[in-house]
């Protein structure tokens, strides 16, 4: 099918206007006209090839949100006028160990990405969410709950699950002691769902003044971690520590905050850690770092339902689909608060025909 969304065709070039072809759908499909889409950083170094491998022309977009519009005739999970979600990917193998356990993201044989990937079934191109329309297996569709805000839930696909994922896997409760650090799309979404889940919570910012939205997001308390004093306050205490920052940075000061067995789990920042990782803390009370991506279907279908169950939705600013490479530069100098969503009817507005 003939659709048209926005793409990169070089690391340099803007984001432009592209028409292009997407499959016809399968017996399993199903065809989402895409209201939503929200506006993830890792876009923006797609779309530039910061991380290698961009494959152009590229149509960005992983927080996908629609209505669906057609089903094929295998379908049981979904109905025409359904409102649903895409996330990060569209498909796995399906039979491999991690697969089995609903850990799609996993994938021992690699899934396919919504963009800049290629569907393993006919070699196609896959093209993200900056466009009219998806067409996607309904394994790898989620159910958006009544009542939820479209526009609010798009980040939930990328940002909601992302730290969804890690406060459930180390079992974030009532008798949780949680930090996150940094406040952006990932941050700001961390402090709603452990807030929500019942922890205490605590953010972590290097910048002052951010204390009002963070108790309004749901921070308990504020540590600025360039204050040796605020630090010290904070030794020994967290089970948990999400750390969101998403460029190198050192963690060995948060290691000293953390509780006996505690973890801080890294979801930001992909690639060597500076300076060296000191594993004396580590050893002497049993506290550890990991890392944590995405989450498979199962996980982030109960992440919505969570959402819906809580009246939670990312904090966003609506735009439209022009405005995106605009809305690249204001990312990187993070003047958003704290996600942009692209309003797909602008896409289908007369000077976008």
């Amino acid at each position: 099918m003939k659709l048209r969304g926005y793409a990169a065709h070089s690391p340099e070039s803007p984001l432009r206007l592209f028409q292009f072809d997407r499959r016809e759908p399968r017996a399993t499909d199903v065809v989402i006209d895409i209201l939503y889409c929200g506006v993830c950083h890792s876009d923006i170094h797609n779309a530039r090839n910061d991380w290698g491998g961009a494959n152009y022309p590229m149509v960005p977009g992983h927080e996908i949100v629609g209505r669906v519009t057609q089903v094929g005739a295998e379908v049981t999970r979904f109905r025409v006028g359904d409102a649903v979600g895409v996330g990060c990917m569209v498909d796995s193998c399906q039979h491999c160990k991690a697969c089995a356990r609903g850990l799609e993201q996993y994938c021992e044989n690699g899934n396919t990405l919504t963009y800049n990937d290629v569907d393993p079934r006919d070699g196609m191109p896959t093209f993200g969410g900056y466009s009219e329309r998806i067409v996607v297996s309904e394994k790898f569709v989620v159910k958006v709950p009544d009542g939820l805000d479209l526009a609010g839930a798009a980040p939930l696909l990328c940002a909601g699950i992302t730290t969804w994922s890690p406060l459930r896997h180390w079992k974030v409760g009532p008798d949780s002691k949680v930090a996150v650090v940094g406040l952006g799309g990932l941050g700001h979404m961390a402090l709603k769902l452990a807030k929500a889940m019942g922890a205490e919570v605590t953010l972590f910012t290097r910048s002052a003044g951010k204390e009002d939205d963070a108790r309004r997001l749901g921070a308990d308390h504020i540590v600025l971690s360039t204050d040796a004093v605020q630090m010290a306050a904070a030794q020994n205490t967290f089970d948990l520590i999400v750390d969101t920052v998403p460029y190198v940075h050192d963690v060995n000061p948060y290691l000293s905050t953390l509780a006996v067995s505690g973890t801080l789990v890294l979801v930001g920042y992909l690639g060597p850690l500076e300076p060296v990782l000191n594993s004396a803390p580590m050893v002497m009370n049993r506290k550890a770092v990991a890392g944590s991506l995405i989450g498979g279907l199962p996980e982030t279908q109960e992440m919505l339902d969570f959402c819906g169950q809580h009246g939670i939705t990312s904090d966003i600013e609506v735009i439209r689909m022009e405005q995106i490479n605009a809305s690249f530069e204001r990312m990187l100098k993070s003047d958003v608060k704290y996600r942009f969503v692209i309003d797909m009817s602008s896409l289908r507005a007369p000077e976008n025909r």
